[in-house]
């Protein structure tokens, strides 16, 4: 089994990744923070964004929201970054972080 670790990513290497590899979706204009999930030769397996959230009604400050995530299908990358990003957000201060899913998409990762 490959072992897969979370480290910084910045907001242009992130955007690229998503660009090359999100299903449907392009790459959020801004981020509060990004992050990769990378195997044991380096090679990056995914990314995700954090920014503040879309909905006006949910930008108090406190709250930030899961933008993207996109791996290349590697085994566990999407809940070891979306796991990251929360970690992440609340030590930096924040009180909620979300994100949606389509209808189609299964949500096993957010379990």
């Amino acid at each position: 089994m490959t072992r897969l670790r979370i480290v910084p990513c910045t907001q242009a290497h992130a955007k690229e990744y998503i660009r090359k590899h999100h299903r449907h979706h392009r790459p959020p204009l801004g981020a509060i923070f990004c992050l990769a999930c990378v195997d044991g030769d380096g090679l990056v397996r995914g990314v995700a964004t954090v920014g503040r959230p879309v909905a006006r009604r949910l930008d108090d400050g406190l709250t930030a929201e899961v933008n993207r995530v996109a791996t290349d299908g590697m085994r566990n990358a999407c809940s070891m970054l979306l796991g990251a990003c929360r970690r992440t957000a609340f030590a930096l201060g924040y009180d909620r972080i979300f994100t949606y899913t389509l209808p189609s998409e299964g949500g096993g990762s957010l379990r």
